[in-house]
Parts: C-alpha cells; structure tokens; sequence
C-alpha cells in the first residue's frame, strides 16, 4: 500500500495545504472519486490539530489501497477528539461530517509518530472505500 506523508505546522494555512496534497495523491492514484470526501475529511481533522493541539506539528499520513484509503493525522496532543454535544455557527460540526462521510470509519490511536518529539500523542485516522473506485478504473 503507497504510502505518503506530509509535516503540518501550526498555521491557518495548513489545512489548505493538505486539502491540496490529498487531492493531489488520489487523482495521481487514479482515485478521483474519493477527492471531494477525503479533502473534507481531511480539513476537519488538521483543522482540530491546529486549533486543541496547542504549539504543535501535526504530521499527515496517506495510505492508498485497493480497498481502502487511510488518512491519520498525528499530534502530541494526548487529548481524543469527541464530536461537540452542540455547535455554533462557527465550530462544533467538524467531527460529525467526518462520521457522516466515512460512515462511522474513523477513530484515534495513541502514540505520536513520524518524527514528532513528545512523549505520547494521539493519531486521528479516518478510512474511505476505495474498492468501488478500483472496480471502475479502466
């Protein structure tokens, strides 16, 4: 399984920037129809990296497969992520449209890796079904 990774600092642009790499490895992988999902997903979870895990590097990694593509983000935020019980009009929702999206295909791991330097830490992952998108391919 093709493996790519990508260091997300600490800044406002950096969910842009995965959005963008993502997109960029599932059309070279002939994975197009994956793109639209997976850029959501992952903006959601760099996003929460950005923002809970305070003063830290995220690290992205892509896993592309003929079943499944797997995404995680890992930071030395020991801290899981929950979906909000509410929101507002500017926060909240992130963790519910990853759940809607990859129909309940995601969760934490601990342990930070990649080149991270804390003590601990968590990876956020979420999977989608690349099965389909490989039956299709010419």
């Amino acid at each position: 399984m093709p493996e790519y990774t990508l260091r997300c600092p600490t800044l406002e642009t950096s969910p842009r920037i995965a959005r963008d790499f993502v997109a960029s490895v599932l059309r070279a992988q002939r994975l197009g129809a994956l793109v639209d999902d997976a850029t959501v997903c992952v903006s959601e979870l760099v996003t929460n990296s950005c923002v809970h895990a305070k003063g830290t590097d995220a690290v992205l990694r892509l896993a592309t497969g003929p079943a499944v593509v797997r995404v995680t983000v890992y930071d030395e935020d020991r801290t899981p992520p929950a979906p909000s019980e509410g929101y507002d009009a500017e926060s909240g929702r992130g963790l519910w449209i990853v759940e809607a999206l990859t129909e309940g295909r995601w969760g934490t791991e601990p342990g930070t890796r990649l080149g991270l330097t804390g003590e601990g830490g968590k990876g956020v992952w979420f999977e989608l079904d690349a099965a389909a998108t490989w039956k299709t391919r010419p």
